[in-house]
């Protein structure tokens, strides 16, 4: 079990102050303990780490691939060593697939996502069977509830689960919390793609005989409360409806989208069960029914702004711009400009996905090792053909920045 940090403050009441606190990791096939950290509470800190390998045991960070990950990156846990067990008396099935052997070494398959930071410290996430895959995004659920859980003393519990194709919802134990207090923590801690669609207050979420949350007997969600709750927070009257015919039509294409029949015109996309992907399709649309030039409006602008009033406002003034800009050829020996549409898109979809500022999607670091049959390899040679690679292709040696006006340009490096 993941350990709380609301529960630090209530052991400190309960020892002594000479006591030191704890966190120890490990299941039972690694013979109960294999991490261990002594806790430091520091008003900062979020999450507790599980900590460092005791001596005597190895681990393995990897994907859903089996590959290893970066630092940073969240994997499941292997774990290797004197205290892994020898298999499952009589269930050989169950043991080929909980052991893998790893240069000759068995390793124990965890079951447990973690992540590994620049310290060493290792942190859990969550269990891999509850993994989230939305929108063709992994999410963990784990991150999520200790969000909820950080927004009142109240909450007792959270559970996050996955209702449908594209929604998230978050149900939380307590006796006095509004989903309005909810969801304002959620979207100032997390990527507009990890705030859950609803909150659902329960006083009791239900337990299984083991008292564990039983996810089979939490309730069905009421869906029809988003638009409700977004109605509410503005009040639905006359100034939340379409005001002209060009609010009128991308009402019309939100509702057709988002399967709703009214949308309060100042409400954001992401409360009503909006996200990322599909306001990139909404931008795709607009070029489709508006024909304006993509220099004039960018889906940062929609990201930013994201109610019927604001995308209406951005149309409009980027249909009102007398003069387009006229796609140009531009000289070979150009070293700077503005991005291309589809690396606007590929920017923007990496921004809104992966806030995080240790990811970046698309730096793959790989290492090989080279060896020659006949003859000594030559590292001048090799740098020189790596240089001559970089000088042919100006791509690889290109970054992207924004000038003074926001706008995003790219700038090949000499």
């Amino acid at each position: 079990e993941p350990f709380p940090v609301k529960l630090i403050a209530v052991l400190k009441n309960s020892v002594a102050s000479t006591c030191r606190i704890w966190n120890l990791y490990g299941p039972a096939e690694t013979t109960l303990v294999a991490t261990y950290h002594v806790i430091a509470l520091t008003p900062e800190m979020r999450n507790i780490p599980i900590g460092r390998l005791l001596p005597g045991y190895q681990c393995v960070i990897v994907d859903e691939f089996s590959q290893p990950v970066t630092v940073g990156e969240v994997g499941e846990l292997l774990v290797g060593g004197v205290g892994v067990f020898a298999g499952y008396l009589g269930r050989n099935d169950l043991t080929d697939k909980a052991l893998v052997d790893i240069n000759g070494q068995l390793f124990y398959r965890t079951g447990d996502l973690v992540r590994l930071d620049n310290d060493g410290l290792l942190y859990y996430v969550g269990r891999k069977d509850h993994q989230i895959k939305l929108r063709g995004q992994r999410l963990e659920p784990g991150e999520i509830e200790r969000c909820v859980l950080e927004a009142s003393s109240l909450i007792t519990s959270c559970v996050v689960v996955k209702w449908g194709d594209d929604h998230l919802v978050a149900y939380v134990q307590s006796d006095e919390i509004s989903e309005k207090e909810l969801r304002k923590h959620c979207e100032s801690h997390l990527p507009s793609y990890m705030v859950p669609s609803l909150f659902t207050v329960l006083k009791q979420l239900p337990l299984n005989a083991n008292g564990k949350v039983d996810r089979q007997l939490l309730p069905t969600p009421d869906f029809s409360t988003l638009l409700s709750s977004s109605s509410s927070d503005v009040n639905y009257d006359q100034s939340a409806e379409p005001n002209n015919e060009l609010e009128a039509r991308i009402h019309s294409l939100w509702c057709e989208l988002l399967g709703l029949t009214r949308i309060p015109t100042t409400a954001s996309i992401f409360s009503v069960g909006g996200h990322s992907l599909l306001l990139m399709q909404l931008y795709h649309r607009y070029k489709t029914m508006f024909d304006f030039d993509t220099q004039t409006l960018t889906m940062a602008q929609l990201f930013k702004h994201a109610s019927i009033v604001d995308h209406a406002r951005l149309l409009a003034q980027s249909l009102n711009v007398e003069e387009y800009r006229r796609e140009q050829w531009l000289p070979l020996s150009i070293t700077q400009g503005r991005l291309s549409f589809a690396q606007e898109r590929i920017f923007l979809d990496e921004q809104v996905r992966l806030m995080s500022k240790d990811k970046n999607v698309y730096a793959v670091p790989l290492v090989y090792r080279l060896s020659c049959v006949l003859s000594r390899l030559s590292i001048s040679r090799l740098r020189r053909a790596l240089h001559s690679l970089v000088t042919k292709h100006s791509i690889l040696r290109t970054k992207i920045s924004t000038d003074t006006n926001g706008d995003l340009i790219q700038t090949v490096l000499a």
